[in-house]
């Protein structure tokens, strides 16, 4: 295929939203034709180190042997299996994750998507508490192809929607580099949760169900609260009846340098949604809860389910990486990938005042760029070619924003299983658009 049949089918045959496939234009984005570890490859024999994991799915890296030769089998044996029978890799991927949670976690549901698990751990919630109301983060997204999911991911701004869920409403996210209420911590107290949640109290429409949150807000920016934050939240919970949701597709299984991002913030989840990378690639995903929730839930008629939902292909694949997350240590990797970067960013960041905040954890991190350190105005512009040069030189970064007119954030999600040769590659292509960039800046 070429660029010019490409472009056919998408003129012709291709709904184009905003979030498509060819974000960018099609002349400037690769189109891809194969991967293999943290490298794609596109249609005209390019290659560029994947430094976004795919679409956050491939964080063990592209084709990893173990998960190909468990979907080889799978093949040989069988790939659907009715969801209303038991099947063996079914069963084997409960055990295999249950083993990985902490206390009180261990009841799980398998289902197909991230928003899949994001619509049944809602319900869940709700079933469990008797409750309604759903708080998430002004900047948190978790998802788009389900009603709640898409009512819930604030980061996309509701108004894009032609409805949305009742009683689901946001809260402040806790930014310290950006403070939605223009305080500093440690003295702050938590104020942003503390306005949130009095302000909720005063919005409810009904009795509250719970707050879903990712420990690290990720499209949103790479935001990570600050310490404490989530014990507090806990509080605040506790004292309205409310659970607390962890939506860990973008945080769990290994990529912030634990095997969850919950083990970050000295607060385990009431439930716990899991996708991107669980199957190695293949559609699955979990939502994980403890077996008192599990109980009040299924007693009060919560149900969940799709057609391939436990598909022995998909769970086979899924118990195949979580065995590569745990034998390789990757959360381990993820946490040496981090010092490297890090040290990088910090030492680009003496040569390149444009850099206003290093964040993040694991493979999960965030370089904010900024055109004065004291106002923090965005530097979308300088971010957008930097962006673009990275692009053409071999490197797939991701663009984010952290609120209305900003687009200033890189997102790196480089594999788990990435080299330091490969690390150092993308970051050189990295420092040298940046350069380039500071130049022009410096002789306009």
């Amino acid at each position: 295929m070429d660029r010019n049949h490409a472009r056919e089918i998408l003129d012709q045959w291709v709904i184009p939203t905003e979030e498509g496939s060819y974000m960018g234009g099609i002349d400037e984005r690769p189109i891809l034709a194969a991967a293999n570890g943290s490298t794609v490859v596109d249609i005209e024999g390019n290659e560029y180190l994947d430094f976004q994991s795919g679409q956050m799915g491939a964080a063990i890296g592209h084709r990893h042997p173990r998960v190909m030769e468990s979907i080889r089998k799978s093949t040989e044996s069988f790939v659907h299996a009715s969801n209303i029978m038991l099947n063996v890799p079914r069963l084997e991927l409960h055990e295999r994750l249950g083993h990985l949670f902490d206390d009180p976690l261990q009841r799980t549901l398998f289902l197909v998507t991230g928003s899949d698990t994001i619509e049944a751990s809602v319900d869940l919630a709700r079933k469990a508490t008797g409750g309604l109301d759903i708080l998430g983060m002004h900047d948190g997204l978790h998802g788009s192809t389900s009603f709640l999911s898409r009512s819930l991911s604030f980061a996309w701004k509701r108004g894009k929607h032609a409805a949305i869920a009742p009683a689901t409403s946001a809260m402040l996210t806790p930014h310290c580099y950006r403070c939605p209420v223009g305080a500093k911590f440690p003295s702050c107290d938590y104020l942003c949760l503390k306005a949130s949640m009095e302000l909720a109290d005063a919005n409810f429409t009904s009795k509250p169900a719970a707050v879903i949150a990712e420990p690290i807000v990720s499209a949103g920016g790479v935001i990570e609260p600050p310490p404490g934050y989530f014990q507090a939240l806990r509080r605040a919970c506790d004292d309205r009846g409310m659970l607390i949701i962890f939506d860990e597709a973008q945080t769990g299984l290994g990529k912030t340098g634990k095997m969850f991002g919950y083990q970050h913030q000295g607060v385990v989840p009431d439930i716990m949604a899991l996708s991107k990378h669980f199957g190695g690639g293949m559609p699955v995903s979990a939502v994980c809860t403890s077996d008192a929730v599990a109980k009040k839930a299924v007693a009060n008629g919560f149900f969940a389910t799709r057609s391939h939902a436990t598909d022995p292909m998909a769970c086979a694949a899924g118990v195949a990486s979580l065995d590569v997350i745990v034998e390789e240590d990757l959360p381990g990797r993820a946490a040496r990938i981090e010092e490297r970067m890090k040290a990088a960013f910090r030492d680009m960041a003496k040569r390149y005042d444009i850099i206003g905040d290093i964040r993040g954890r694991g493979v999960l991190l965030g370089m904010e760029l900024v055109t004065d350190h004291e106002t923090k105005a965005p530097a979308n512009r300088e971010a957008a070619e930097i962006d673009r040069l990275c692009l053409k030189n071999g490197l797939i970064i991701q663009l984010r924003g952290t609120g209305p007119g900003r687009r200033n954030v890189f997102r790196f999600v480089p594999p788990m299983t990435t080299t330091d040769e490969e690390i150092d590659r993308g970051l050189n292509i990295l420092e040298d658009a940046m350069a380039q960039v500071m130049r022009t800046r410096v002789a306009s």
